[in-house]
């Protein structure tokens, strides 16, 4: 069923495109989701669809990078905190992020499984950016450290995991995954 066209600027209805694809990528496949159903959700022609997207991978690629662009805007720390107090403050909007945007926390998880470098590009530079921002919270004897490195990359991937598995199951309280996500960093960095 086609939706009624409705008049909006060009970086409106691509809002609207990524949304509605993020929806629908995160409730099924890559491949079972097709343009033509965006754009009939959207209530545009395929032509439109394929003028702001050239392909599915290019409108893929763009939900999983303004995915992660939300997510690193949101997540942004305080410098005028404490360092834990700015992880806690991160985790408490990546928390509350993964909540209110699960569609596009699946749809971005999903993206990871496909293979894809560009995809994985987005998100190893999205990792970086978490990492590289507590690395530079710390004390500077701590940033050649590979070992604090390798370990705040990990915690990253675990607070992803976390997240994720939290947004599809719901077995644990929100609470009881930020403490969960907390004690790791604090064990990691033995604070």
């Amino acid at each position: 069923m086609t939706t009624p066209r409705k008049r909006m600027t060009p970086e409106q209805r691509r809002a609207q495109l990524i949304e509605i694809g993020s929806t629908l990528f995160a409730e099924r496949p890559y491949e079972d989701v097709w343009i033509e159903e965006v754009a009939d959700l959207a209530g545009v022609s395929r032509g439109l669809m394929y003028h702001y997207f050239p392909s599915k991978r290019e409108f893929f690629i763009e939900i999983v990078r303004t995915e992660s662009e939300r997510n690193l805007a949101v997540t942004a720390p305080d410098p005028s905190l404490p360092i834990l107090e700015q992880i806690a403050a991160g985790l408490d909007a990546y928390i509350a992020y993964t909540d209110d945007h699960a569609h596009g926390v699946r749809a971005v998880n999903r993206g990871a499984l496909l293979g894809d470098d560009r995809i994985n590009d987005i998100l190893t530079r999205e990792f970086d950016i978490q990492q590289q921002r507590i690395l530079d919270a710390l004390p500077d004897e701590f940033h050649d450290d590979e070992m604090i490195r390798a370990a705040l990359r990990g915690w990253v991937a675990f607070v992803r995991a976390v997240c994720h598995d939290w947004v599809e199951r719901r077995t644990l309280k929100r609470e009881q995954v930020r403490e969960l996500c907390l004690k790791a960093i604090a064990g990691l960095l033995d604070v």
